[in-house]
């Protein structure tokens, strides 16, 4: 189960920060800047080891879920921060259109190699492999995308909610401020 966690995790993160990057004068990050197993010279057999763990958790088949599922959050990132206009449907469509054809879930599974070995033994990993190969293991890979997707909602509403009530809140006790909000609102309507 923590192996799906952490692919899930290590994608939504680097997803998200491509969303929400905006475009800059720094120097782009190119694959090479990611360590690869050859630049961290992990052993053979643990190699071997972490990659067998990987497929019998699918980790690319996740990869390609997770990729997919953070889509529709990046998209109205993506297309909100692009001025208005015409243009921008067909921008960002094909814009998806590209990261489609170049997105590779083999490059995430060799991205996750030096990680898995920095973090596990290769005791650990092999742990790892009779777990999942397990009636239990089979379980938890076929209900963890329920799991987190249930996680990610209840989360997400209850976050919602509790943003709404501390903003009440703050305003019930800061008038000066709230009524600096309702002139804000009223300056921003058409006249």
């Amino acid at each position: 189960m923590k192996t799906l966690v952490f692919v899930w995790l290590f994608l939504l993160g680097s997803l998200c920060a491509q969303g929400q990057a905006q475009p800059s004068t720094q120097p782009q990050r190119t694959s090479a800047t990611i360590p690869s197993p050859a630049q961290t010279k992990i052993d053979p057999a643990k190699e071997a080891d972490i990659r067998q763990l990987l497929d019998l958790t699918g980790g690319a088949a996740l990869a390609t879920q997770t990729m997919d599922g953070m889509e529709k959050n990046i998209r109205p990132l993506l297309t909100n921060a692009l001025p208005p206009g015409e243009y921008r449907e067909q921008l960002v469509e094909l814009f998806f259109a590209k990261f489609h054809a170049k997105r590779d879930p083999k490059k995430i599974l060799d991205i996750a190699v030096p990680v898995y070995d920095k973090y596990y033994s290769d005791e650990e990993i092999k742990g790892l492999i009779q777990f999942y190969a397990t009636p239990l293991g089979h379980k938890a890979l076929s209900v963890m995308p329920k799991v987190v997707s249930e996680l990610q909602k209840a989360g997400g509403d209850w976050g919602e909610d509790l943003g709404r009530q501390c903003m009440l809140e703050t305003l019930a006790e800061h008038p000066d401020l709230a009524k600096a909000l309702e002139q804000a609102k009223k300056a921003q309507q058409p006249q």
